[in-house]
């Protein structure tokens, strides 16, 4: 089995893991992983090399409050809350209960007490932050439902402040992106999140493909200007 370019699968797998043990290796993420599978969470979360990506641009930012759109069981939380300062805070939005609570336990085996996590839809509780004077917040990631994505980087551009970092994850869909005829609606959110972030002058942003053990996929970078 072979992906685009005609790059091997399983070598893009075989080299995540390698830099994985390399770089990544952490036990207490692994056992987040594994009590995430356990309790029938999807296996969708950041990869390894991915989540130590964004614990160095977090640390190297000095971001003091994160925000995280899309929690599931709390991995990609772990890393970034690892990267703040003691007085830091990184909030969590999920709209699972169920995934909410697993992620509870994972970061709390983790021994991080500076994340919240908080049960709704983004889609009610981004415009209630807002409403309530919540941020700003130094860095946000996006990680949710893709079809949400326009809506989610509408209100962190109101929840954030020049010189804030914007990340979004999955943002080329196997390169879906590329197809105007397009009809599945995680796709045609996350072609209309790209254009609004091209297009959107207080940004400047890039996206970057990625492969590795997610396939073929990309990620969102953006600087509030």
């Amino acid at each position: 089995m072979s992906r685009s370019g005609g790059e091997p699968a399983q070598l893009w797998t075989d080299v995540d893991a390698h830099l994985a043990a390399m770089f990544a290796d952490d036990d207490a993420l692994q056992a987040a992983l594994n009590a995430s599978r356990a309790a029938g969470l999807p296996d969708i979360a950041v990869s390894a090399v991915q989540g130590k990506l964004l614990h160095i641009i977090a640390r190297a930012a000095g971001a003091r409050a994160i925000l995280e759109v899309g929690t599931l069981g709390g991995y990609s939380a772990i890393w970034l809350a690892r990267a703040l300062p003691a007085d830091g805070r990184l909030l969590t939005l999920e709209a699972d209960a169920h995934h909410a609570d697993v992620a509870r336990q994972n970061i709390e085996r983790a021994g991080l007490a500076n994340v919240e996590v908080r049960v709704g839809v983004a889609q009610e509780t981004m415009p209630a932050l807002i409403a309530s004077q919540e941020g700003p917040f130094d860095l946000v990631f996006i990680d949710a439902d893709k079809d949400g994505y326009p809506n989610y980087l509408r209100w962190s551009l109101q929840l954030t402040h020049p010189g804030s970092l914007i990340i979004a994850d999955n943002v080329v869909r196997q390169g879906k992106i590329i197809d105007d005829a397009a009809n599945d609606p995680q796709v045609q959110g996350i072609q209309e999140f790209n254009r609004m972030l091209a297009s959107e002058p207080r940004f400047s942003a890039t996206v970057i493909q990625t492969v590795g053990i997610k396939g073929h996929d990309g990620l969102a970078f953006a600087v509030v200007l």
